[in-house]
């Protein structure tokens, strides 16, 4: 069984930019998604896996995730996965022993950033960039599942 804690942020500034290692393009689909779970599947460099996530907090996950053929992860996103898909540029750091990913959203949901750490505990203490802003952990309208299907643009100016 596969159990991630993952905290989310919204980011104060572009400063994170200078510190960036690696970015990839990703492009992902929903199978299912629902309050409580979802079904993804994901393309990005000449890689697609699927993806089993469900969590009850927003922090906590189970998470299971498994290579497929390239092949049928394109077919799946083009053939079975809900409208709209997930387009974004996940952007590597690593900081003070933890690895940040910060997803760059484009598409229906351009405009939107997000920075995630994964964590070992819920309690663990990790350094907190300057550029780091509000957390977003538990707001489940920024789970990737729920911005398939109510993208950002539709409510940014709410947030």
């Amino acid at each position: 069984m596969g159990i991630e804690i993952e905290r989310k942020f919204l980011l104060a500034s572009d400063a994170w930019r200078d510190g960036v290692e690696k970015s990839l393009e990703m492009h992902q689909g929903y199978l299912s998604h629902d309050a409580q779970s979802s079904v993804r599947v994901r393309v990005y460099d000449d890689h697609g896996d699927i993806n089993v996530k469900s969590t009850r907090d927003g922090i906590h996950r189970l998470e299971y995730e498994y290579p497929i053929p390239l092949s049928d992860a394109r077919e799946l996103l083009n053939k079975v996965a809900h409208r709209p898909l997930i387009e974004k540029t996940r952007h590597i750091l690593h900081i003070e022993g933890h690895c940040w990913e910060i997803d760059e959203f484009h598409g229906e949901n351009a405009g939107l950033i997000v920075a995630e750490i994964e964590l070992d505990a819920v309690d663990e203490l990790f350094h907190r960039p300057a550029w780091l802003g509000e957390e977003i952990s538990t707001d489940a309208r920024y789970y990737n599942s729920n911005l398939s299907k109510l993208p950002y643009r539709y409510w940014a100016e709410e947030a």
